[in-house]
């Protein structure tokens, strides 16, 4: 079975030796294995939520792009485009909106961190707050939804917003899917292993905390610059220097062989200096990025070869993009006119289904439940329950009990209270009935 992977990068700034260690080496690794359909994108749309800087936008689309190609991106084996060369997508995003509740939005970490924020701050809540970081979840369901995508490797602070897409996709299947399908739902893929290359102080690589050491900007200059500020310990040449921990020994680790590795730390236990062991780390990096180094200035020099690279692949995004959107459109009832059935004509009754309880884990580490109605609608949600069994234990009350145990459940009532309560009797019937059928089945087999 072909497994389509989706990545996303969005272009705010440039990448560091950090992004290209965790994201773009492993992503195009990944790229190359049997059976995998990947589709690398750069959010240009979701940039601008962040920043409305117009030239730092543009030279960052340019930048990123030229970077995943420089690093041995196949555009043969993936699909590689700009998301704003794909119409069908905020197209899409407006499908989706139109059947996500809001309930759902004011849950998004990012809008509740923004919040929060300003509410500390003595401001209004809101204030500051755009549509797009309100809506921002949706656009990412369409970008997943958009290609169908299986899997869609984020870090842990992302992994709600695939739990949403999964949300939107079954409301708009359940809605308008009569009986098929228009979207997967999409899983996220976590690495827990996943290799964090430390900065220049040791803590986690990141411009926020000034300590990233440059790939491409700046040249070979730059790298090495950036490297001779690594801190380390006072030990002096001839001293025997500390590896375990130590950061400079993992950045190393992260472009060096096995053998390589083993000697680097011999070399250090034995009183290599640290202005030895740095220019050792400069060789080990510059052997691998050099190269790609000398292609990134090759194709920053002509940004037509990369603008001509990224039309094909929004061809061959839109191939796919495309008929899927007209299904939906045709779903929704956005179709071509034509003559109307006739007042009263038979129509087949779809069968009821019976409302749904689902239970999960949030990245904050707690436990969560919510009640869907048959057409996906989000009816109830829980508040965070510490553990699993809590959550589990309210599910099975709330079936039992109905409409009596609603006053006392940790939960915040979602859309219409009429299809709440309706659920909630349904859901005790069906569970009234399913006490008889056992007992009956018990009874005769007596």
């Amino acid at each position: 079975m072909t497994v389509r992977v989706l990545t996303g990068i969005t272009t705010t700034g440039t990448l560091h030796l950090g992004n290209y260690v965790g994201a773009v080496r492993r992503a195009i690794a990944a790229s190359r294995e049997p059976g995998a359909e990947s589709f690398f994108f750069m959010a240009d749309y979701h940039a601008l939520i962040k920043c409305d800087e117009p030239d730092r936008i543009e030279a960052s689309r340019l930048q990123i792009a030229a970077t995943w190609l420089a690093a041995g991106l196949d555009t043969r084996r993936v699909t590689f485009y700009r998301q704003s060369d794909i119409p069908e997508i905020p197209e899409l995003t407006w499908l989706l909106t139109c059947v996500t509740s809001k309930g759902q939005m004011n849950r998004a970490h990012a809008y509740k961190a923004s919040v929060d924020a300003n509410v500390a701050a003595g401001e209004d809540p809101d204030a500051g707050i755009t549509m797009g970081l309100y809506s921002y979840p949706i656009l990412m369901a369409a970008d997943i939804l958009m290609f169908n995508a299986h899997r869609v490797p984020v870090g842990k602070d992302q992994a709600q917003h695939i739990e949403m897409a999964r949300d939107v996709a079954q409301r708009f299947n359940h809605t308008f899917g009569k009986g098929e399908d228009f979207f997967v739902l999409p899983e996220a893929s976590i690495d827990q292993e996943m290799e964090l290359l430390p900065g220049l102080d040791g803590r986690k690589m990141s411009k926020s905390y000034d300590n990233v050491i440059p790939l491409f900007e700046g040249g070979a200059k730059a790298l090495r610059e950036a490297i001779a500020r690594i801190v380390t310990d006072s030990r002096l040449p001839g001293e025997p220097k500390e590896t375990e921990g130590s950061h400079l020994v993992q950045i190393y680790d992260a472009f060096a062989t096995p053998a390589q590795r083993q000697a680097f730390r011999d070399a250090l236990h034995n009183g290599l200096s640290w202005g030895e062991a740095k220019q050792q780390l400069f060789d080990v990096i510059d052997a691998e990025i050099g190269p790609m180094r000398a292609r990134y200035d090759e194709l920053m020099a002509h940004p037509e070869r990369i603008e001509e690279i990224l039309m094909e692949g929004a061809a061959k995004a839109r191939a796919i993009a495309g008929p899927l959107l007209q299904r939906c459109r045709e779903a929704v009832g956005l179709r071509r006119f034509q003559v109307l059935s006739a007042p009263g004509a038979v129509t087949t009754k779809v069968k009821a289904q019976v409302p749904t309880f689902k239970q999960y884990r949030e990245a904050d580490g707690q436990f969560y439940f919510k009640l869907l109605a048959a057409d996906g609608t989000l009816l109830l949600q829980s508040l965070g329950l510490a553990q699993g069994k809590d959550a589990g234990q309210w599910v099975s009350r709330l079936k039992r009990e109905g409409q009596a145990a609603l006053a006392d459940a940790p939960v915040v009532r979602e859309g219409d209270e009429a299809a709440l309560l309706a659920a909630l009797d349904a859901l005790v019937a069906a569970e009234a009935q399913a006490a008889a059928d056992k007992a009956a089945a018990a009874q005769s087999n007596g």
